[in-house]
This record gives C-alpha cells, sequence and structure tokens, in this order.
C-alpha cells in the first residue's frame, strides 16, 4: 500500500476505535476463507464489525483513543479487530461460540466500555443474558412489589364482599 493509503486507513480504524464501546482482539492464523466469510457475517449479524489489519496499523490507530492501553506494544502474529458501538454481550457470545467451533480463532485482548478485560471476563460477559431479557428482569422485580400491593388491598375488599353474599345466602341477616 502507499503512503496516503495507509493513512487513510489508519484515520478510518482511529474513527472507528474511538466510537466502540467494546474492542475485541484475536489471533486468526490459519483460518480459512469460507470461516473468515462465516465469521464476518456473524459478527455483522450481531451488530459489530469485524476487520482484518496490520499490528502496526492498529497501533497507530489507537492512539489517543480508548482502545489505546489494549494494543500499545502487545501485539505480535496475526490480529483482528472485533467491533461494536452498541451491545458488548452481543459481540461477545458471536465471538465465544465461533472459538468453540473454529479452535483457529484465538483471543487476545478485549476492552469493553473502556475497561481492558481478561479472557476469562470475557467468556463471562458471552454468558450474560441479552439486554433486552435485563431488563425486562429488572422490570418485572420493580414492578412485582407493587402487584403483590394491589392484590392484597383488593384482597380485603374481595373477602369482605365473600362473606358478606355467604352472610346472605345463608339468612343470617334478619329482616325488620
Amino acid at each position: 500500500m502507499k503512503k496516503d493509503e495507509k493513512a487513510k486507513q489508519v484515520d478510518s480504524v482511529r474513527e472507528e476505535l474511538a466510537r466502540a464501546k467494546s474492542v475485541i482482539l484475536s489471533q486468526f492464523e490459519g483460518i480459512t476463507v469460507a470461516q473468515d466469510f462465516d465469521l464476518r457475517r456473524k459478527v455483522a449479524g450481531a451488530g459489530a464489525k469485524y476487520q482484518v489489519a496490520k499490528n502496526s496499523l492498529i497501533e497507530r490507530a489507537a492512539q489517543g483513543t480508548p482502545a489505546e492501553p489494549l494494543v500499545s506494544g502487545k501485539l505480535k502474529g496475526t490480529t483482528s479487530l472485533a467491533m461494536t458501538e452498541s451491545d458488548p454481550v452481543a459481540l461477545a457470545k458471536v465471538l465465544t461460540a465461533y472459538a468453540k467451533e473454529n479452535p483457529v480463532l484465538v483471543f487476545k485482548s478485549g476492552i469493553v466500555e473502556g475497561r481492558v478485560v481478561s479472557l476469562a471476563e470475557l467468556s463471562a460477559l458471552a454468558t450474560l443474558p441479552s439486554r433486552e431479557t435485563l431488563l425486562g428482569k429488572a422490570l418485572f422485580l420493580i414492578n412485582s412489589p407493587a402487584t403483590r400491593v394491589a392484590s392484597a388491598i383488593s384482597a380485603v375488599a374481595r373477602n369482605l364482599a365473600f362473606v358478606i353474599k355467604q352472610a346472605v345466602d345463608e339468612k343470617k341477616f334478619a329482616e325488620r
């Protein structure tokens, strides 16, 4: 590549790294074209972006971005970037599932919401339920006490009406 093309690519990667909430670096040595195509399709399905770049290009692009501590002098071998601006859990799930099926994909390191994560933390992140599921559970827990209070309050009136009806049916009230 010519120098100006490299500069454009560095700028492009820098913009993406600056916007990304989550960046995961992996080694892909030995991956076939079909496997690479499948991985790119799955990552895109999770709303993320996957690309392969030279280590020096990644290091230059990461300068001044939240991903800088992730790459500074630590990159060796072949490196690929998976980045997302939205849900880091979805990206972690896709990459972890793909790595189980294809052991040629090896995680190097990652950054989630500005924090460098280890391989163990990335695996733990992949086991979390989706954002929508977590929000649904939180709303259920918030709504649950209010539902119980409303049920208890209405139970008093319902029970009183049942007792009065039963007393009327058994003619417990004398007519005057």
